[in-house]
């Protein structure tokens, strides 16, 4: 039985990706296998009576208006973690909101999944994990990018190697700054875009290629803050060359893209896409070029909009029933990827390669 806090776009995206909803609004079912969303916590009157329609992200559809009948709404956190029919506590708030609330939660006897980043400060998200080891309830972040299809190849072909061993590879991932959301407008308080966006590329950085040794960062900061990254990633001579560009600086217009180059020992590994002038673009599909020839592998899942985040709220799900928390949704792996965010900034401020 799960609880969402914060219905903005995060919150209608996991909403979505856990429930089927009928193009009249009414919820028919839900898409994960042994849970359902059973409450929603907000603090517009609007959106707890099922009014959503002024939620848009920068991909997938507009929210709807809902037949929130059969949900439980609640407009403070602090009356949502006394329900006793709630299970896992969706935290889909703001970043700087992330520490707090699931501290709370784990408190309450709750297990937590919070969106990415799993804070902003390095020595908060310590604290999150100091207080689910001592409630003896899980905390998994929601770091979606591994649960895309393609994003979840590369990461297979790394660690069964399939093409050989991982000689370097390139990631990219940038947006404009959104005008879609009024409480992502201030990247301060998410802090900065080399946090918010880049901690997508850390992560899955992390989980591939290991913990780097340093990093080396060019970028632009404003009041402390990464609003645009080029880093390359020190690993010890057995480890891959690795560098990444990320940032929220585009043209209006160029409301997401990213992409990455892998290159194996015996394949070359290739993917670019994004949203331009509204529309989905595929500038390259999954590629992989080997013997000369390029196919396009079969992917697993892949689906609607949002499949990618019903495989990551299965994954939490199903984390919940056997106590023990999916490597994906680590928390000790969040901290690690948000660690080399802030080593990022210290590199761009410095001018030097630095300690991770």
């Amino acid at each position: 039985r799960i609880g969402i806090v914060g219905i903005g776009f995060m919150g209608w995206t996991h909403f979505a990706a856990s429930t089927k909803i009928s193009e009249a609004g009414k919820l028919t079912g839900s898409k994960l296998k042994g849970a359902s969303v059973t409450a929603i916590c907000a603090r517009s009157p609007e959106k707890l009576a099922g009014d959503w329609t002024s939620i848009q992200g920068n991909f997938g559809p507009r929210a709807p208006k809902l037949d929130l009948s059969k949900i439980s709404a609640y407009d403070n956190v602090k009356d949502m973690l006394a329900d006793p029919d709630i299970d896992l506590i969706d935290i889909c708030l703001p970043n700087d909101q992330h520490e707090a609330v699931a501290i709370a939660a784990l408190q309450a006897g709750k297990h937590v999944l919070v969106e990415k980043p799993i804070a902003v400060d390095p020595k908060a998200a310590d604290r999150m994990l100091a207080a689910a080891k001592k409630s003896g309830k899980l905390l998994m972040v929601a770091q979606v990018l591994p649960f895309f299809p393609e994003f979840q190849f590369a990461a297979e072909c790394v660690s069964n190697g399939k093409y050989g061993k991982l000689l370097a590879a390139h990631f990219r991932r940038v947006i404009s700054p959104p005008k879609w959301s009024a409480e992502m407008s201030d990247f301060r308080k998410l802090g900065g875009w080399g946090i918010d966006l880049h901690i997508h590329d850390n992560h899955f950085i992390r989980l591939t290629c290991g913990m780097p040794t340093q990093v080396f960062s060019r970028g632009l900061l404003q009041d402390g803050f990464v609003n645009h990254v080029h880093t390359q990633y020190v690993f010890d001579d057995a480890g891959p060359t690795v560098s990444a560009v990320s940032g929220g600086i585009a043209a209006s217009g160029l409301d997401f893209a990213h992409g990455y180059e892998l290159f194996f020992e015996k394949a070359t590994m290739l993917l670019s896409a994004g949203t331009i002038g509204g529309a989905w673009c595929v500038d390259r599909p999954l590629s992989v070029i080997t013997g000369g020839k390029v196919t396009s592998p079969k992917l697993k899942g892949g689906g609607d909009w949002c499949s990618a985040f019903t495989t990551e709220l299965q994954t939490a799900v199903d984390s919940v029933k056997s106590g023990q928390p999916a490597p994906l949704l680590s928390g000790e792996l969040a901290r690690d990827a948000l660690k080399m965010c802030h080593a990022e900034a210290k590199s761009i401020a410095s001018g030097k390669a630095v300690k991770v």
